[in-house]
């Protein structure tokens, strides 16, 4: 592969625009020298453009561990509204674990998911009581905790050790699309893992994979939706009139006014009573609220 200035589908840098790698043959078939290509470029998109965020400039895996909880599913210009602020009331692992999660989900507000708190209090009580109040390094270890996943476990070992792990998230699996999938109707996840692995800076990969984020990131501002080919693409349904919607104005009117009943609250927040019932059950069930003598508060 050659990477010249105006043969269609390659890439170059020039001046501050950055255009595609196209890759045929196969990756396998791949020499180092078109790796170091690809590594070149990433890089230098990041020295230009990359991202200052809070959760970059610390060491601290407990800021990280919530980082990665709220940019679950959020965009980061929302949890650059929340982060400061809910680590300023929560700065560690014990505190966030003794907080009531009514406190949690107060200072939540607006980043959605709510079902993320319990989590992040449920693992937070996990670190302090099965790991000594450390996070774990491992990242079997984290996958034992609520809400941790494959992915959200591996770019914490990542972002908080700088060990080398694999995984692909959104704006990552966008740019090995990009960069290594041209053409593809759909591709997989299995077919991009290896690829990730084989291209992986282990002397660094924070600030590798930082940069594939922003990479990704500015290829979707670029060139649009990419990821509509990965196999496992599913189109956001609309949040207005959503149950997810209706939760998350329940739990606001009872962070407000806690002692509600069932009608009270969907004539608060102006929705169909049924509809509502049904909400505040799997609400309870979840464990975000209990109900007593026919009112409804949030957990404590």
């Amino acid at each position: 592969m050659v990477l010249t200035a105006n043969s269609g589908g390659t890439t170059v840098k020039k001046k501050s625009e950055y255009v595609s790698i196209r890759s045929n043959p196969p990756f396998a078939e791949k020499s180092t020298k078109d790796i170091e290509k690809f590594h070149d470029i990433i890089r230098a998109f990041y020295k230009e453009k990359g991202r200052n965020l809070p959760w970059r400039e610390t060491r601290d895996p407990y800021r990280i561990f919530v980082s990665e909880f709220m940019l679950q599913q959020t965009q980061v210009e929302r949890v650059l509204k929340k982060y400061e602020a809910f680590i300023s009331v929560f700065p560690d692992f014990s505190s966030l674990a003794r907080a009531p999660l009514h406190r949690i989900i107060n200072l939540w507000q607006g980043l959605g998911y709510n079902r993320r708190c319990i989590y992040m209090k449920r693992s937070a009580e996990a670190v302090v009581q099965r790991f000594g109040g450390t996070l774990p390094a491992v990242a079997e270890q984290l996958r034992t905790l609520p809400g941790i996943g494959c992915t959200t476990a591996a770019a914490m070992v990542t972002f908080a050790y700088n060990i080398p792990t694999v995984f692909v998230e959104t704006n990552i699996r966008r740019v090995f699309i990009y960069f290594f999938f041209p053409g593809f109707p759909v591709v997989p996840d299995t077919d991009i893992f290896p690829v990730v692995e084989k291209t992986l800076d282990h002397e660094d990969p924070r600030q590798w994979y930082y940069a594939l984020m922003d990479y990704g990131v500015w290829l979707k501002k670029r060139f649009g939706n990419i990821n509509h080919r990965s196999k496992g693409y599913k189109k956001q349904t609309a949040f207005a009139g959503s149950d997810r919607q209706i939760r998350g104005k329940v739990l606001k009117t009872l962070v407000a006014e806690p002692g509600l009943g069932g009608y009270e609250i969907a004539k608060r927040i102006s929705e169909d009573s049924k509809r509502v019932q049904k909400i505040l059950s799997g609400l309870r069930k979840e464990g975000f609220l209990k109900h007593e003598g026919g009112a409804y508060s949030l957990e404590d």
